[in-house]
């Protein structure tokens, strides 16, 4: 068990009357690990958090890369490999940050060492992994959550409870498209790093999908149709992929590292339909009539980054002796890894580890 599990017994007040904390480690110095960062610095900053959240540790291939992280943010420890970080006794949560061809083992490492962990987007490479990776966090009894930010941020239940007031009436579509430029980076069009857009961007249309009127609530996939433009080294530079579920109701994603878009999803009744500005981060809501005017505009409540809510979610998990988060239990990050391997085999697309 980790530090904190059982010996706290899940009660947060009682981990701030203590003046413990939840420790949190960075595991990778990448962007996405400055972004969190970013974020636990700020967390620690705010009343919120302050008391029981951290900023503890960094870990990267190379120490001096790690110091200087360790130096820029504040944090406690560096260390100069990842098997050093899982050692560290006074490490409570791992946040995996590396690309996502690495996760399984990885996370497998941090779980084996008492380590929980919240693990980056996607969860693993494929749902083959994600299985072995769940299995050891079944047999050690420690957290592991997927740290796929929509899912916990208020924006969530912002769009469901539009979703189930009927006041867009009778829903029966839903579009969602997640694109950016390609920046170059090797772990977008590199096949050995489980490269392509439906990884890196695509599983936020379908997580957005899933949580505003697919599996979520209830419904299962009748039939799914895709396709999927390459790049030269062969994995997907845009995708496209319709839905249908067993009631009928029509979902259709689309993403692309190549191109830059608006990142909407529209969710569409008889009555009306719904823009929402960005399925990566919602800041706010359009609501229409059928007229096309504008009814009423919906905020999205201010927040630190978005992935302050994440980590809070994984901490108080943590505290409570849960092996995974409400916002995101295992089941869904499941549904969702073999929804991906179901798109990826009907376009004929195995990375190179999956073929040994």
């Amino acid at each position: 068990m980790g530090r904190l599990n059982g010996r706290l017994n899940g009660r947060r007040a009682e981990v701030e009357a203590n003046g413990e904390k939840v420790n949190v480690a960075i595991l990778g110095a990448g962007s996405i690990a400055n972004t969190m960062a970013t974020t636990l610095v700020k967390m620690a900053a705010d009343e919120r958090y302050a008391g029981w959240i951290h900023p503890y540790a960094v870990a990267a291939r190379d120490y001096e890369r790690a110091e200087e992280f360790r130096g820029r943010y504040g944090f406690d420890r560096a260390y100069g490999s990842y098997e050093e970080l899982a050692a560290d006794p006074m490490v409570d949560l791992v946040y995996i940050a590396t690309p996502h061809v690495f996760h399984a083992e990885q996370a497998i490492l941090c779980l084996k060492a008492g380590r929980n962990v919240l693990v980056e987007k996607s969860f693993t490479a494929n749902a083959a992994q994600a299985r072995e990776l769940l299995k050891v966090a079944d047999e050690t009894g420690l957290l592991a959550t997927e740290a796929i930010w929509t899912r916990y941020q208020p924006s969530r239940a912002i769009i469901n409870e539009l979703v189930a007031s009927g006041e867009l009436g009778d829903i029966r579509m839903v579009r969602a498209d997640l694109s950016y430029e390609n920046h170059g980076r090797d772990r977008i069009t590199n096949p050995a790093l489980a490269g392509g857009a439906l990884l890196d961007v695509g599983v936020y249309a379908l997580n957005f999908i899933d949580m505003a009127v697919g599996a979520d609530h209830g419904r299962e996939i009748a039939s799914l149709n895709t396709v999927m433009v390459p790049y030269e080294s062969g994995v997907d530079q845009s995708n496209a992929t319709t839905i249908v579920y067993d009631d009928g109701m029509m979902a259709v994603a689309t993403s692309s590292r190549a191109v830059a878009s608006d990142r909407a999803g529209v969710i569409e009744g008889d009555k009306g339909y719904a823009i929402v500005d960005n399925i990566n981060n919602p800041t706010g809501i359009d609501v229409y009539g059928l007229d096309h005017e504008v009814k009423r505009h919906i905020d999205v409540p201010a927040q630190l980054t978005g992935y302050e809510y994440e980590v809070a979610a994984a901490a108080n998990a943590i505290l409570d002796g849960l092996g995974e988060c409400a916002e995101m239990p295992h089941a869904d990050t499941m549904r969702i890894m073999e929804l991906m391997d179901r798109i990826r085999g009907a376009w004929g697309l195995a990375y190179p580890f999956e073929r040994r």
